[in-house]
């Protein structure tokens, strides 16, 4: 089994930054470098929607068009530590974000295993 705990929400203003975390740990016969991860949102009253993944080495990532450039995935392997770096942030990018695990080194849209219990972010107008 992998534990993702994720850390660094909050209330921010309007063209804000936040930086996430998601600190993973666990037994489950791979490495943390193995994993492809992924952060995940939800809003209040929607579905759980896709927002970035991130390859097990780092080498390629993935964003939600409305995110790039705005968003930025990174890990440290050797922390077993995956961030979100959010910037200019909206009232619309309020929810709770979520950290996953794939069980492939592979980055993609879906297919996650492992989920952590998510973390608040308000974004105040």
């Amino acid at each position: 089994q992998v534990q993702l705990v994720e850390s660094g929400g909050g209330l921010v203003q309007a063209g804000g930054s936040l930086r996430l975390s998601c600190a993973a740990s666990g037994r489950s016969g791979g490495t943390f470098s193995g994993r492809a991860m992924g952060w995940f949102r939800q809003a209040p009253g929607k579905e759980r929607k896709f927002v970035a993944a991130i390859s097990g080495s780092g080498g390629t990532t993935y964003y939600t068009d409305s995110m790039k450039g705005r968003f930025t995935i990174s890990r440290d392997n050797a922390k077993n530590t995956v961030y979100l770096q959010m910037n200019s942030l909206k009232p619309e990018d309020t929810a709770v974000y979520y950290c996953a695990a794939r069980r492939t080194v592979v980055a993609a849209t879906d297919g996650y295993s492992y989920w952590g219990q998510g973390t608040q972010v308000t974004v105040s107008s």
